[in-house]
């Protein structure tokens, strides 16, 4: 697995940590940071995991307004917590992340979802993803 695909699954544990606690995800992310610099065997992952949790962070407002826009139907409360995450990263990568191809950002969204969410997930976030990036 790429440094990046475990910095996914690192900002998908954090982000998905703050919405179900109720939580700041500014303070999940620097309860992560303090745990993340006794591990140093896992710094290659944790600077893109914190660059993508910080973008998320900043950029919150308009990527839950472009996933409402385009998940077609669905609230973002009524969704899964973790496709709301999912899809939170993606549309950062999308947007935010000129260095990532969309169809990567989709790609690695996509297998998030299949291995963390419900069996329609995977189908969900590509749909949703897709949009996006068509619209882009």
């Amino acid at each position: 697995m790429s440094a990046r695909s475990k910095a996914r699954k690192r900002a998908l544990d954090i982000l998905f940590q703050a919405d179900v606690r109720g939580e700041d995800a500014a303070v999940v992310l620097a309860a992560e940071a303090r745990r993340a610099a006794g591990e140093p065997s896992r710094q290659g992952s944790w600077l893109y995991a914190r660059e993508i949790v910080d973008g998320v962070i900043a950029a919150q407002d308009e990527i839950d307004e472009q996933i409402v826009t385009h998940a077609r139907d669905w609230r973002l409360e009524r969704m899964p917590a973790v496709d709301r995450a999912v899809l939170r990263i993606g549309v950062w990568e999308i947007l935010c992340n000129d260095e990532v191809p969309d169809a990567v950002a989709i790609d690695e969204a996509v297998e998030l979802a299949k291995e963390f969410s419900t069996e329609e997930s995977g189908a969900f976030v590509h749909g949703v993803l897709g949009r996006i990036a068509r619209t882009r």
